[in-house]
Formats: structure tokens, sequence, C-alpha cells
């Protein structure tokens, strides 16, 4: 079988990168994975223009995000469409991580036409993948499985890819309870709790067989999945199974650099693949200085301000006005910037990643 990198190999690979520092990207016409890569939709023009301004600002890294449905249903132009993607990226110095599985928002992804944003609600149409329904049927693996050996074998010696998050935020089955009023959210948040520290994670048995699918594949770049809640054992072995240690954060700079020591007593480099939540205090100019000072990658979550509406925060529901204070994101449609301080604070952080 084969194990993750050893401490030598991992460290001597993340010598060799810059400061990676960028965002979660999506172009600001999709309003979630399907949409952004189908042929019907599938808008280069848009991404080039908003990847030059994630340039701009001297980001060398995106994540993005894949799905299973777009290999079923048509493998060969999901190719392309990536290859078209990952050259436009490619021209702007930019490399990406893609993330081929999710457990976050809605659990019934179709392709086809995708709905309509909600007014005022955060990615009001953001889909699982594979949804729970096939991720625990493990008669729908085999093509679950070849969606993620096309993928990562078409793509394993290519320097355009950074790394490979097989999972983003692994049994996330809280952001449901977000539209609740007060007095029926706690409950259910308590009883989520439970659940997820004390009952089997239904989507881990999937996270393990694409592990070791990928590990078959043996691909160039490392392999991550990562931390982003408070459950000691799934958190282990998220760790124990990759080879670069990422983690989301969206609180505080002490906080942030609270964990970010904790982390590095596994001996690891570390990304924190998704941070920069406004109101809830996570800023560019007190989580960049960290980042930059422990050597740790970064993607804030959002930048162009689009169809995910993601300038409204997990909870909010049905505002018809723009919020005086964005959640995320870091541009307008036509490029200006929500705070044009802001971006000169990023952009001279940036430039002195090279």
């Amino acid at each position: 079988m084969i194990t993750r990198w050893s401490d030598e190999k991992i460290h001597a690979w993340y010598k060799q990168q810059p400061w990676l520092v960028g965002c979660n990207f999506i172009p600001s016409t999709a309003i979630n994975q399907l949409e952004m890569w189908q042929e019907e939709t599938f808008d280069p023009e848009t991404i080039s223009r908003e990847l030059g301004w994630a340039a701009s600002l001297g980001m060398n890294t995106v994540r993005v995000f894949l799905h299973d449905l777009l290999w079923a249903r048509d493998p060969a132009g999901f190719k392309k469409r990536m290859d078209t993607y990952l050259n436009i990226a490619a021209a702007k110095s930019i490399r990406t991580i893609f993330v081929l599985f999710d457990d976050c928002w809605y659990p019934d992804p179709k392709p086809g036409a995708q709905p309509s944003p909600r007014p005022g609600v955060h990615n009001s149409g953001w889909m699982q993948s594979s949804g729970i329904q096939a991720a625990v049927d493990q008669s729908q693996w085999d093509r679950l499985e070849r969606y993620v050996r096309g993928i990562v074998g078409a793509y394993k010696e290519d320097d355009r890819v950074l790394m490979w998050d097989i999972y983003n935020e692994l049994g996330n089955i809280f952001l449901d309870t977000l539209s609740l009023p007060t007095h029926q959210r706690i409950p259910k948040l308590a009883l989520l709790l439970f659940k997820h520290l004390c009952l089997p994670i239904r989507t881990l048995p999937l996270f393990r067989a694409a592990l070791q699918w990928i590990r078959d594949i043996a691909p160039s770049q490392p392999i991550t999945a990562g931390i982003w809640f408070y459950n000691p054992r799934l958190n282990l072995e998220l760790i124990e199974s990759s080879d670069i240690i990422t983690f989301h954060n969206y609180q505080n700079a002490t906080q942030l650099d609270h964990q970010i020591t904790k982390l590095k007593k596994h001996g690891r480099p570390l990304l924190c693949t998704e941070f920069m939540a406004r109101t809830a205090g996570s800023l560019f100019e007190t989580c960049l200085p960290v980042f930059k000072r422990e050597h740790v990658g970064c993607c804030c979550w959002g930048l162009v301000s689009g169809k995910t509406q993601t300038i409204y925060s997990w909870a909010d529901r049905g505002k018809q006005l723009e919020p005086m204070l964005w959640f995320h994101d870091i541009f307008r449609k036509d490029g200006t910037p929500f705070r044009e301080k802001e971006v000169a604070f990023i952009k001279g952080m940036a430039s002195r990643s090279m």
C-alpha cells in the first residue's frame, strides 16, 4: 500500500514553493460547481478577467471545486474545459488546488440548469459532491472511482495543479440549521454536535476509499483533506491521511495563531484553505501577517461578489440590501474593490511572497 509522503519529502516540496497565498475561486457568473464547469455555462472570459484580478493582488494559488456529476455526464468535455481553465490560470502564474468531494450545503445535486440565487442567502445553490445519498451508497462507488481516477490520473504530473484536496469539510451536517429561528436552532445544533462527536460520520467510508484510489495513482502533487471542526478523532485521521496539513479558520488572529501553534506540533507544512470572514473577526489586515510570519499558506474564501452571494453571512436569510460589511469576497463584478485599503494591504503582503 502506498502511504503518505515522508516528512522529508513534503518539507522538501514545500521549500520549493513561494509563500502560497490566494483565494477560493468560482467565477461570479456561477452559483455552484456544476454551473462553473458545464458546457452551457462555462465562462472562460469571466474566469480570465477575474483570475487577472487575483493575480493583480499578488495571489499565486486558487482553490477550485469540482463535481463528480460533471465527469459522469461528459468526461471528455469536462477534461477539455479543465484544460482551458488551467491554461488561463497558468498564464497568470496561478496554480490550482482541486477539491474532489464536498459535504457542504445542499444534498441533491443534478446536472443541467442550476437554481437562481435566493435573494440575500449565502451559497443558496451550492451542491454537495457527491451528495449524501450517493456517498453512502456503495453501489455508486464505481462511478465515483472512475471520476477520481479519471481526473487525478489525467493531471497527476501536471505542474499547473498544486495539490489535491480530497474532501471539503467531511461530515459537515450543521449548515442546514442556519435558516432556523434561534429557539429551534440551538437545540438542533446541540443534537448535531452530539452526533458529530459520538456517532460514525456517514461519508467517512467514501473519504477512505477516495484516499486509497488517489494513493494508487501516486500523483506528483501532495494530497490533503482539511480540518474544519473540533472533532479530535476525525481531525487526527485527516492529519495522518494528508501529505500537507490543511485547515479552515474563520476566527480572529489570536485564535488563528493558537491553532497554527498546535498544528505545527505534527511536524508538517501547513496551509489554511479557508479564512476571512469580516463580521466574524477574520480579516486580511490581522490574519495575513500571522500566516506570513509562520510561513503558512492561505486561501481566503471568495474573490468576486456574484451568484454565490457570499458577501452575506452563513446565517443571513433574505436580506434585500447589500450588507455594509461584506462577509466574504474582495471585488465587485466590475472589478472595483469592496475596500481600497484592504486591496492595497493584500498587495503589499503578497508582493513579498515571491
